[in-house]
């Protein structure tokens, strides 16, 4: 399903007016930030075409040992076709996991997918240039749907006066949310945490305060 129809009109109004009340008292920035996946992932297709390579030619071995044993069965040991079999179940085993995601994830390590995470939430902050505020007190909360990870990336105004277990235990609770099927509510709690954590720190909206960034949830 494309990501953007996980989310109704009325989703996304929440979650807007999540941010917006979050920051009615704050001078910080919240951007929640969604992506189908951080990555493409390319060396789970290479693993699928080696795995569906070697369980053909596994059960062709199987098949010659237990099953085939009618000598009108020479084309079996032709290895001309041995190849071509081996290669059908190779390029089924490359398709397959463009097909499931579930799949994919499993013949991707987690630190491989943490890495892609890692480096595709660094370039959203960038690119909804959550760094563009006047005292640098931007927070992106970070979802990447396929990999199931969640960052919260703080400016340098903030991140110098809170802890980094801070964000942990929101993200914690935020994948929980999803988990549960509940991703809107984990949003909206998320949000209102992120804005009650830098009221507590002392950022206080001034009276020549402004809206910085949109209050929308970004969906790429």
């Amino acid at each position: 399903m494309n990501l953007k129809k996980r989310f109704t009109d009325s989703d996304l109004a929440r979650i807007k007016a999540a941010v917006k009340e979050a920051e009615n008292t704050i001078s910080g920035e919240i951007v929640p930030v969604i992506v189908e996946r951080s990555g493409r992932y390319a060396i789970a297709n290479y693993k699928g075409a080696i795995l569906g390579s070697s369980i053909t030619f596994l059960i062709l071995v199987l098949l010659d040992r237990y099953m085939l044993t009618d000598v009108e069965n020479a084309l079996f040991y032709d290895p001309v076709f041995i190849f071509f079999l081996a290669t059908i179940g190779g390029m089924l085993g490359a398709l397959l996991p463009n097909l499931f995601d579930p799949l994919k994830r499993s013949l991707v390590n987690r630190q491989y997918l943490d890495n892609a995470t890692r480096q595709r939430a660094e370039c959203a902050f960038l690119e909804e240039e959550v760094f563009n505020t006047k005292q640098r007190t931007g927070i992106m909360i970070f979802i990447s749907f396929f990999e199931r990870e969640v960052m919260v990336v703080a400016d340098k105004g903030i991140s110098k006066v809170v802890e980094q277990k801070v964000w942990d235990k929101i993200v914690t609770d935020l994948l929980a949310s999803i988990r549960n099927k509940k991703m809107v509510e984990g949003i909206e709690a998320s949000i209102k945490k992120c804005g009650e954590i830098l009221l507590e720190k002392g950022f206080l909206k001034a009276d020549d305060d402004v809206n910085e960034l949109t209050d929308d949830l970004r969906i790429e």
